[in-house]
């Protein structure tokens, strides 16, 4: 599995570059010509742009030790409530400072309400929201197909308000991300994957159809520069970009405005993260020395034991443990699934139903 790199953080670079050269950019003056004057069709990529920019952010964070960058937000609900990813704001969770900025040039205060650094998701709310916010409209992830045109909104490199188009070229990638950080933690999807342009800047910027409704949060991108985003080098698209499915999102930003914390679900087994191509196999010694099988766990209940290397759950292959994770998370907790499973060169199936783990310790 590639190695990915979220695209978010460090488009506070491109940002100030951006603004700074507002300063030494020609004025021209020219009679209107009647273009502002067209009537384009509202299912064409104009007509749908002109109808979800104003819905549409520009997330500011810093921390309270100055570290920052800037991504893309979009509205949730009329009460206000950001919807962007994890990695966008984690800087100023614990006393930072978070700013949203509307395509007419409106800027609001706002705080996080919730984040979830596994699911790469997070919830924030604006101080004193207008009472006109229009929501985007979500659409249905699991019914997009491959070959679907897409349309991503957001700030590449700090250009607020860039619209790209492409098409859905994968569903179902199992992707882990980070930004970069040496004290990152991974985040795991099971993503959909666009060759529409997205850069440092867009991370949480809605992903639409060619309708206009949201089918994910663009998260991730494919990088090929040795320095990644937190690096000395930026990297760009290469037509590898990769969205959070907004189902999932759509469940996980629901549990983090009503309780501020996110549940996953979970098979209650630890599994090797190394790169595999053979399947997820449950470790011998669990995290900190804790049991690999949880006792009374949704694992131990269906007989699964160390050393057991899981290769399918549902009709899903799986290549590896992040893959493995990625595809639970799809899921919510009571969920039954099916997973087939080698030991001693036989294979087995077995029913579960997952079990939940709320937060993201433990």
């Amino acid at each position: 599995m590639a190695a990915l790199v979220a695209g978010g953080l460090g488009g506070g670079i491109g940002y100030t570059l951006a603004r700074n050269d507002d300063t030494t950019s020609t004025t021209i003056s020219a009679s209107d010509t009647g273009a502002s004057q067209i009537k384009r069709d509202p299912n064409s990529i104009a007509g749908v742009a002109a109808k979800a920019l104003p819905s549409t952010v520009t997330i500011e964070a810093e921390g309270s030790g100055g570290q920052g960058g800037t991504g893309t937000g979009f509205v949730f609900d009329a009460q206000g409530h950001i919807v962007t990813n994890n990695h966008v704001v984690s800087e100023a969770v614990d006393g930072g400072k978070l700013t949203a900025t509307f395509p007419d040039g409106k800027k609001y205060d706002a705080e996080v309400v919730g984040n979830a650094q596994g699911y790469d998701v997070a919830v924030i709310k604006l101080k004193d929201a207008p009472s006109d916010l229009k929501p985007l409209p979500l659409g249905d992830s699991n019914k997009v197909a491959v070959g679907d045109e897409t349309i991503a909104i957001g700030a590449p490199f700090g250009l607020s308000n860039t619209v790209t188009t492409g098409i859905i070229s994968a569903k179902n990638r199992p992707v882990a991300s980070s930004d970069g950080s040496s004290d990152s933690k991974a985040s795991y999807m099971s993503a959909l994957q666009t060759d529409a342009s997205i850069n440092p800047g867009n991370s949480g910027g809605p992903l639409l159809d060619a309708r206009g409704a949201v089918i994910g949060i663009n998260s991730a991108i494919q990088s090929t520069g040795s320095g990644g985003f937190g690096g000395s080098g930026q990297s760009g698209s290469v037509g590898l970009g990769f969205a959070i499915p907004i189902n999932q999102a759509k469940y996980v930003a629901q549990q983090l405005i009503k309780t501020g914390k996110p549940v996953y679900a979970k098979i209650g087994a630890s599994v090797s993260l190394e790169g595999t191509t053979d399947g997820a196999k449950i470790t011998e010694q669990g995290a900190g020395g804790s049991d690999p099988i949880e006792p009374g766990g949704p694992a131990d209940k269906a007989g699964l034991k160390p050393g057991d290397v899981i290769t399918r759950l549902d009709d899903r292959v799986i290549d590896s443990g992040p893959t493995l994770i990625g595809e639970i998370w799809t899921h919510k907790p009571g969920d039954k699934v099916t997973l087939t499973y080698q030991r001693a060169g036989k294979e087995h199936t077995v029913d579960l139903t997952l079990g939940s783990r709320i937060g993201d310790n433990g």
